[in-house]
């Protein structure tokens, strides 16, 4: 069941504003966007990750309720900053088992379609660093990256939350995913 986007940004901008019930009401009306987030970013997983799509969305959540400072836009900004917040729960939780192996073995990265390693398993952390350097350079591809490809929004929704056009999207996300490739070889 689709939700009206207007309700979900007028329950947003009540939130932000220090209504307490706006959130108790906004998170139904959310819930199932956010799993589908989560749902994409633990397809990307490896096998055997002990984070579980629910225990994203509440980690997620969590931290966006304690974000009292985010100034609320609409419905895709907040499902954006949802996305942030995932993919920071996943890059603090990768470097966490990395920490505890003490280097094990590095697995390779490629770029098809979107940024996966060769056997469908994605090195969150070597992807988040590459996003990173590339944020340094361009900050909007970057973005674009992220709500792409952790979000999963379209190129239409990636637009009107970061007010460029479609064309500009399309072509910064071509260049972004050349740039990626090649830093992640």
């Amino acid at each position: 069941m689709e939700h009206d986007p207007a309700q979900i940004t007028r329950l947003l901008l009540a939130w932000r504003n220090g209504e307490p019930q706006a959130l108790e009401d906004l998170m139904p009306l959310v819930h199932r966007e956010l799993k589908r987030i989560a749902r994409n970013f633990m397809r990307r997983q490896r096998p055997g990750n002990t984070l579980q799509t629910t225990a994203l969305v509440n980690e997620a959540f969590v931290r966006l309720v304690d974000s009292d400072k985010v100034n609320w836009q609409d419905r895709s900004h907040f499902f954006a900053i949802s996305a942030q917040l995932m993919r920071r729960v996943l890059v603090d939780a990768a470097r966490r088992r990395n920490s505890e192996k003490r280097g094990g073995d590095r697995v390779r990265v490629t770029l098809a379609d979107d940024v996966q390693s060769a056997d469908d398993q994605t090195n969150i952390v070597a992807i988040d660093e590459a996003l990173t350097r590339l944020a340094a350079l361009n900050s909007r591809q970057s973005r674009i990256v992220e709500l792409r490809y952790f979000a999963g929004l379209t190129e239409e929704e990636i637009a009107e939350t970061l007010e460029i056009s479609t064309r500009t999207v399309r072509r910064d996300w071509n260049l972004a995913r050349a740039w990626l490739y090649r830093e992640l070889q």
